[in-house]
């Protein structure tokens, strides 16, 4: 039992679990808009999420503490080497294109976690609601704009919906991290449950829950996939219903981050 619950948090914290969630939205819209699966692309937006993830959560504490890292830490470490030296592998083998078409993601990403603004003293992640703006955005973009882009797929009108109904869809997603970070997060640090409270916020979540229902009604003709949507809108109703503040440690960082994963897998069983 201790050796499975050591390769579920390692699995959590060195962000493999994120790097699926963002895989399975990325399959997701190539099975929605009929696009060749692009392998080479996948495997380097999964190994780019990691790479990036990793960046943004431990860079500081790797400097602050480089002298004493826990072997947990180091082991991650190591780890994310492996996976961003396999994304500079995969990114060789992909068009110059599609690496200058993700070049402003993943800048934004890495102003995500270096600090740049008041001088030097802030980056977009101690902004509140700059902070879940730049994540739906980075992962609307990713898992839409670039497959989409990269096979060269007209942009037509239910494509502009779905980079729409996905970046709501984030937003959505994060805010159980938010509620659940409410305790920890600094008094300066003005996101949406601290500004409008934690019941506010589940209300403001069903709204645009909503509207990706209704989104998706004109994104996809096909029944299937409108099925699979609808146990996910429900899926993710109830998620956002239970969460609270004081949320066991694998809600937000397991349950809520696999919804992108449960979505894919019931497309494939329709």
């Amino acid at each position: 039992m201790k050796f499975f619950k050591t390769v579920i948090d390692f699995y959590i914290n060195a962000s493999i679990h994120v790097a699926l969630a963002v895989y399975a939205l990325l399959r997701i819209t190539e099975i929605y808009f009929e696009i060749p699966h692009n392998e080479l692309l996948d495997w380097f937006v999964f190994f780019a999420t990691i790479t990036g993830y990793n960046f943004v959560k431990y860079a500081g504490v790797a400097k602050l503490h480089h002298r004493s890292l826990t072997k947990n830490l180091q082991v991650i470490q190591v780890f994310s080497l492996i996976c961003f030296l396999l994304m500079c592998y995969f990114a060789w083998l992909l068009p110059l294109k599609i690496l200058l078409f993700f070049v402003p993601f993943g800048l934004l990403t890495f102003l995500y976690a270096v600090p740049f603004l008041s001088g030097f003293q802030k980056n977009l992640r101690s902004i509140g609601y700059l902070k879940i703006i730049v994540v739906a955005l980075v992962w609307a973009a990713t898992t839409v704009l670039l497959p989409i882009y990269a096979s060269e797929t007209s942009f037509t009108t239910e494509v502009c919906l779905s980079i729409i109904q996905r970046f709501l869809l984030i937003i959505i997603l994060l805010l159980p991290f938010d509620i659940r970070d409410v305790q920890y997060d600094a008094i300066s640090l003005q996101t949406i449950p601290k500004k409008i409270g934690v019941e506010n916020t589940k209300k403001f979540g069903y709204v645009l829950l909503l509207l990706c229902l209704v989104l998706e009604f004109m994104i996809s003709p096909n029944s299937h996939f409108r099925t699979a949507f609808l146990s996910v809108f429900f899926l993710i109703l109830f998620l956002l219903m239970r969460a609270q503040t004081n949320q066991s440690k694998y809600y937000s960082s397991f349950w809520v981050e696999a919804v992108p994963v449960l979505w894919l897998l019931l497309l494939f069983l329709l």
